[in-house]
């Protein structure tokens, strides 16, 4: 309704600007006429006062100036008021045209006094909300709590943080500096405050009770940023970041716009630079199948690829509900090329064959697999059918319908595997090597780690512990991990793929190891809890098959640098197709047998590396 609202009286508003308006009218003529009023105009001023107010209140009805909260005035406002002055100003002109033509030959209110009023009346209803603002914001911080704030950077970002900080109603900020790694800037003052070195840190934080840490350098290098997080969370400091300029409201930096930092921050490193146009070039009109479209890879897949001018997309997987989301997904997309949503088991030769036949795919992006160690490590005959014998079927029909290229997405835990798991996937990345020269088709594959926040990753289960009390549940104090976000590792894949000629391994760049103890302490502390003291840490054992630290290559393996910094190839020996195929034949008779025991005795002869950390297939292997 109108002149409702909780924040303030609307209506008190709106007749306290039509008082302003009628003392800026009547200070209009003193200054027009220089305080020696002619005897004619209070006498006029009986009938130019209601047709004014009439004007002014219509164009504020029109215009909603009364509609914002005085407190929180701001440039939107201004103009809103400046916008309803000038259309009433406007009407008051051609009330002036229509008195002078049709009715008293002479204007009912003069121009110079209609100039004035716009001036005045502009400038004191603005100035009435600045000083009431002014007037809230002394007394609510007197009420407030201080929070001590360090500003990380010293450009216009930190400019706009530390005046939104300024204005912010809600709390009360002290800003105790500006931190620089630019010692160009340092022991300046910036607004009055002072810039520190960014070295100087350490010292500062033991110096102040620092609450809050504000990184507003939107330039800052992956490493500098990781270590003034880790300092802050070790100091118990809350981080925030500044979103990018899209999301404020208004295009107006406000305190609630300032993100918490997340754990994917700590692990952030240098961002990828991609060949976009030769990406694009190579992509062109193509149709490009993926399988596994549905996770968390094949998604973001599809999604990179809807950014080149492809032919077709066709996402395949079998699980009815996340892939129908991912439909949904790409029906929402404003820019879409053509896509086609198959439901579908890698492992149905039959199916598969119809969907190959029948839009005959230029590229396949192979990322269906079962990956879950402990769930593959008690399933070992499914995992042999989806990992190794459907990869078989994608690349056998992959080759008979001509595909350019085969790209495969492997794993960190193909390497000198102690699960089942990692040792099919390093099955199938001996399969696709050994079908390369055999056709035309390109066979490639990919290996990294794990991947922040897919599905069933640690990351997740972390969020849902803490959320719920704790404890976070670590495997064993030393365990470590690769990590990529998976925006990087789907970009590496397509690159990786564009690239490749064939028969290769390519190895992405996944940075240093990470302590998962580290990572749990860290995701504790940026959720605002003491790890050990609001929230325990429990230590459950190494489960079957799990591996203390992951390698990227094989001893044996060579390591070749390709053009792209972050990519390498694992060069090594290729087993012959007719040995592979041998093996395989023998492993779908034991699917059909579920023979467990023989499958890891295959999946041993194959990969002789494969040392199993599961007890019940170490006695196995002891049998044999």
């Amino acid at each position: 309704m109108l002149f409702t609202d909780r924040n303030s009286p609307r209506w008190l508003v709106f007749f306290l600007d039509l008082l302003i308006c009628t003392f800026s009218l009547i200070l209009a003529y003193f200054l027009r006429f220089n305080f020696n009023l002619p005897d004619i105009v209070p006498q006029g001023l009986q009938v130019v006062i209601p047709v004014y107010i009439g004007v002014r209140g219509l164009t504020f009805l029109i215009g909603r100036t009364y509609q914002g909260i005085v407190r929180y005035t701001s440039l939107r406002d201004f103009f809103r008021i400046l916008a309803a002055v000038t259309t009433g100003s406007a009407v008051l002109l051609v009330i002036n045209l229509v008195s002078l033509f049709y009715f008293s030959g002479s204007f009912l209110i003069p121009m110079s006094v209609i100039l004035i009023d716009l001036i005045a009346a502009a400038y004191l209803m603005t100035s009435l909300r600045l000083v009431v603002k002014f007037i809230y914001q002394q007394f609510a911080r007197r009420l407030k709590s201080h929070r001590e704030v360090l500003i990380f950077g010293s450009s216009e970002p930190a400019v706009l943080v530390k005046r939104a900080l300024d204005l912010d109603q809600d709390n009360h900020y002290r800003i105790l500096g500006f931190i620089e790694n630019d010692r160009r800037k340092t022991g300046k003052k910036l607004e009055g405050i002072h810039i520190y070195d960014a070295d100087d840190l350490p010292k500062l934080l033991k110096k102040w009770r620092v609450t809050d840490m504000i990184i507003a350098s939107p330039s800052i290098a992956p490493s500098v940023k990781r270590n003034i997080i880790q300092q802050c969370l070790n100091r118990g400091v809350e981080v925030k970041t500044v979103p990018g300029i899209k999301s404020w409201l208004d295009f107006e930096l406000r305190t609630q716009h300032l993100k918490n930092i997340r754990i994917e921050d700590l692990l952030e490193r240098e961002p990828i630079i991609l060949s976009n146009h030769r990406l694009g070039k190579v992509l062109k009109d193509k149709t490009i199948l993926v399988t596994g479209a549905a996770g968390s890879i094949g998604g973001e897949i599809v999604r990179q690829l809807t950014r080149f001018p492809v032919g077709r997309i066709l996402l395949v997987d079998r699980a009815e509900t996340p892939l129908h989301g991912m439909e949904v997904e790409l029906e929402r997309m404003e820019s879409m090329n053509e896509y086609t949503v198959a439901l579908a088991d890698i492992t149905d030769p039959s199916r598969m064959e119809e969907i190959f036949s029948s839009y005959r795919p230029h590229f396949v992006v192979h990322a269906a697999a079962y990956k879950h160690v402990p769930m593959v490590e008690s399933n070992p005959v499914e995992a042999v059918k989806n990992n190794i014998l459907g990869t078989r079927i994608l690349a056998d029909l992959s080759m008979q319908y001509q595909a350019e290229k085969f790209i495969m997405i492997s794993t960190d835990k193909a390497v000198n595997p102690t699960n089942v798991m990692g040792a099919t996937k390093r099955v199938a990345e001996l399969y696709t090597q050994s079908l390369n020269g055999l056709s035309s088709t390109s066979f490639i594959a990919t290996r990294f780690g794990n991947v922040l926040g897919s599905n069933g990753s640690v990351i997740p289960r972390f969020r849902e512990q803490i959320e719920k009390g704790g404890p976070v549940t670590v495997t064993h104090p030393g365990i470590t991990r690769f990590f990529m976000t998976i925006t990087e590792a789907c970009q590496l894949v397509l690159e990786a793929g564009c690239m490749g000629n064939g028969g290769d391994i390519f190895v992405f760049d996944m940075g240093e190891q990470v302590s998962i103890v580290n990572l749990a302490r860290n995701m504790i502390r940026l959720s605002g809890y003491e790890p050990d003291k609001d929230i325990q840490i429990r230590y459950i054992g190494l489960r079957p098959g799990e591996k203390m630290h992951e390698e990227l290559f094989y001893p044996f393996e060579n390591h070749l640098p390709t053009h792209h910094p972050k990519i390498m190839i694992a060069e090594s020996k290729r087993m012959d197709p007719h040995v592979v195929n041998a093996y395989f034949d023998r492993m779908e008779q034991m699917v059909r047998k579920r023979d467990e025991g023989e499958l890891i005795r295959l999946l041993r002869e194959m990969v002789p590396t494969f040392k199993s950390s599961n007890p019940a297939y170490q006695v196995q292997e002891s049998i044999h």
